[in-house]
């Protein structure tokens, strides 16, 4: 017999009293009505899938800091192109692991027309494909230094570096970049850029701009793969924003879009949630946002640890941008979420 010092049993009729007939996990009981009631959903049309591209043929180099990942020769960034459509990812960004005898103080092979992102993109467009291709606009992949601009002994210079960026966006124009995406953060890049592409007969080329892009630990993978962070000197804190600050951000979009952008990216994304947020709330434009190689990185060697169900972290992280306030998310999970979300 129960304890009479024990208190009573709960009823369902005192349960209806205490929750006057509010019963949250009534939605939840079944697969089909969770999906019924679900208030954010990720498609595959919300993916961007960034590649790494290395100089040679029928090469498919691993990067050891980010498990699963590839630099690509362009011969096989063709091969994944076609796989992305057919698994209806609507785009690639395209990031170049440039040879180190290549690189120098000021970055001039980003002007070279037959450098890789170029070669990339022509080869790409000459299968007649229905994806985008998205190309970084900055210098750090070409330069000895591993900075995103020109420099005068320690300085990163802002209009001489800006200078560069126009005619860097207009050769990956001529060679079939649909979306131009500067990276480096300098003052007034979005507005000179655009000038660049309309006075070229570029109007119908877009602008993602990373305007909220801190100055973070989270890429250091990213720079293995694309070789910079053997020859980067200092830091990045003088262009690439300081991550205690959320308003900045929001005057760094405002003014990106007054430039002429007409998507805007947070760079990282799971710890700057907040900040797509605000960005969303505050513009209701096109808002992206980058996982980023280490974000990628901690959830893959987890996974390859046994520490976590990779899988499900991973469809979960992404679903925390979209909940955020993404339109749409740059990761290197692209295919591998494709092929989940293509047997849902």
């Amino acid at each position: 017999m129960p304890s009479s010092n024990r208190p009573p049993v709960v009823t369902p009729e005192m349960m209806d009293e205490i929750l006057g007939g509010r019963r949250m996990r009534r939605n939840r009981h079944s697969d089909w009505s969770r999906r019924l009631v679900r208030e954010t959903s990720l498609s595959v049309n919300d993916l961007i899938w960034p590649i790494f591209l290395v100089d040679g043929e029928k090469r498919r180099d691993p990067v050891p800091s980010m498990p699963g990942v590839l630099r690509l020769s362009v011969d096989e960034a063709v091969r994944e192109a076609v796989r992305a459509e057919s698994l209806g990812i609507p785009a690639l960004a395209l990031f170049p692991y440039t040879d180190p005898d290549l690189r120098d103080a000021t970055g001039s092979e980003s002007l070279n027309a037959q450098n890789l992102t170029c070669r990339a993109c022509r080869a790409i467009k000459a299968e007649n494909l229905n994806i985008g291709l998205v190309t970084d606009v900055a210098l750090d992949p070409y330069t000895s230094h591993g900075h995103d601009g020109v420099m005068d002994g320690p300085v990163v210079l802002n209009d001489e570096t800006v200078s560069q960026l126009c005619h860097q966006a207009l050769v990956q124009a001529e060679a079939g970049a649909d979306i131009i995406a500067p990276s480096d953060m300098m003052d007034g890049r979005i507005g000179a850029l655009r000038q660049a592409l309309d006075g070229n007969g570029f109007r119908n080329k877009q602008i993602m701009a990373y305007s909220a892009k801190y100055a973070s630990a989270f890429y250091g993978p990213f720079r293995d793969a694309v070789g910079t962070n053997a020859t980067l000197i200092g830091d990045k804190r003088t262009y690439q924003m300081d991550y205690g600050n959320t308003d900045e951000a929001i005057r760094e979009v405002e003014l990106d879009l007054a430039e002429g952008a007409d998507m805007v990216m947070v760079k990282p994304g799971m710890p700057y949630l907040d900040i797509i947020r605000r960005v969303k709330d505050t513009f209701a434009v096109p808002t992206y946002a980058y996982q980023v190689s280490g974000e990628y990185a901690m959830i893959a060697a987890a996974d390859g640890n046994g520490w976590l169900d990779g899988d499900r972290a991973m469809m979960e992280s992404l679903m925390a941008f979209k909940r955020a306030g993404a339109d749409g998310i740059l990761t290197y999970f692209a295919p591998k979420v494709a092929e989940i979300l293509a047997r849902a």
